[in-house]
């Protein structure tokens, strides 16, 4: 990735977080201060902790419980720590016992700086298969999609996306000790790790299509064995962790099941209900509901396969596959669901034309623009009126 590159995708990232911090700022006024969340007065850095960020400060306070808590009335454990992976509030931890700061503006920054990082990693890789114009408008837009906020908010959705795409870049040139050290760090980041095992398996296909003109050694075996194992290994640290500290071995999955419908993960069913639910006002909800799904999964398989998406390369096109199925079988969609779009940035190579051959820079100048534009736009609404809380409940970001 040559410096130029580097330095324009970092200064895309700041001025659009730029942007964001003033939205921010004119937020706070909308928010009122929360026991536990907020001061008796709310500043910006009150709004980097609100929702998940006050999980990840009590983490990083106060560590995980040693006993699951238990629901008093249905018996069955409540909601709880354990939800949340541990490298992003431990690393927040040792920078404030560093540095002597608030775990708001420690965690706030580490997340800005995560970000910043993941933005020039973004560029090199997608650049390695797109032309770098292409590759710097993809980052433009993504740094300004609406769920972009919580890039510099105290959530790990930075340093997931930082990890991500090293793993990514790594996978895509081979180097494979590489990517399992940093595909086990993503299973103590976020719950991603297991569909990047379908990158690491294409990969590996791939390397052994082309034996006979590049000869695999003995060490380039066991490294991609390796790789994935690795990727394995990560899907199960957590779970792991949580059954050694609790003495459950279901500690996580009935932690996670607190947060769902019912309190059972249930695969795909949940996708059905809530694309029921959406068209709810509608006297056919449970007819235009299934079809609009299928439509959406339509247009996702049809984005990744079509020749648009060939600059891409079988890596990234599998992930684009494999983690929105993934998505479907363990997530219970919700307003959430933004901030799951942000590690599919392939596929706004996709959206910006970036695979056909022949598009003119004016072309590409102005579609981006206009993504830029509609993703800032986004990033109002989902300030005032998912991340702004309004008592005595509200739709969490």
């Amino acid at each position: 990735m040559s410096r130029a590159l580097a330095l324009r995708a970092a200064g895309v990232y700041l001025v659009l977080r730029a942007v964001t911090t003033v939205m921010l700022m004119m937020a706070v006024g909308r928010q009122v201060p929360v026991e536990s969340w907020t001061g008796p007065t709310v500043d910006y850095f009150d709004m980097t902790v609100l929702w998940d960020g006050s999980w990840y400060r009590t983490i990083a306070e106060q560590g995980y419980p040693h006993q699951l808590p238990l629901d008093p009335v249905s018996g069955t454990p409540s909601q709880n720590a354990w939800a949340f992976y541990p490298l992003f509030p431990m690393l927040s931890r040792g920078l404030m016992g560093l540095t002597g700061l608030s775990f708001p503006v420690v965690a706030s920054t580490l997340a800005l700086l995560c970000g910043l990082g993941a933005a020039v990693l973004m560029a090199g890789l997608l650049a390695d298969r797109v032309p770098a114009r292409v590759a710097l408008a993809a980052v433009a837009v993504w740094a300004a999609f609406p769920a972009s906020v919580s890039l510099q908010l105290a959530y790990t959705e930075s340093l997931a996306m930082l990890v991500l795409c090293g793993f990514l870049w790594a996978v895509m040139r081979g180097r494979w000790s590489v990517a399992a050290a940093l595909v086990l760090v993503l299973g103590v980041t976020r719950p991603i790790a297991l569909p990047a095992a379908a990158v690491v398996v294409v990969a590996l296909v791939l390397r052994w299509r082309a034996r006979r003109t590049r000869r695999i050694t003995s060490g380039e075996y066991v490294a991609g064995a390796g790789a994935l194992v690795a990727c394995g290994v990560s899907g199960l640290i957590w779970p792991t962790i949580a059954w050694a500290v609790t003495g459950s071995p279901t500690a996580y999955t009935d932690t996670m099941a607190a947060w769902r419908a019912g309190g059972e993960i249930v695969p795909l069913k949940p996708w059905l209900w809530m694309s029921e639910w959406v068209f709810r006002d509608f006297d056919l909800a449970p007819t235009y509901g299934p079809v609009a799904l299928a439509l959406v999964a339509t247009v996702v398989v049809v984005m990744v396969l079509g020749p648009w998406a060939r600059g891409l390369g079988p890596e990234l096109r599998t992930w684009c596959l494999a983690y929105p199925a993934y998505l479907a079988l363990v997530l219970d969609p919700f307003t959430s669901i933004f901030r799951y779009l942000l590690p599919l940035f392939p596929l706004l190579v996709v959206m910006l034309g970036g695979g056909w051959v022949g598009r003119s820079p004016r072309w590409l100048s102005w579609r981006t623009g206009t993504l830029v534009v509609l993703g800032v736009v986004g990033q109002a609404f989902w300030i005032t009126e998912l991340l702004v809380f309004v008592p005595p409940s509200d739709y969490p970001p």
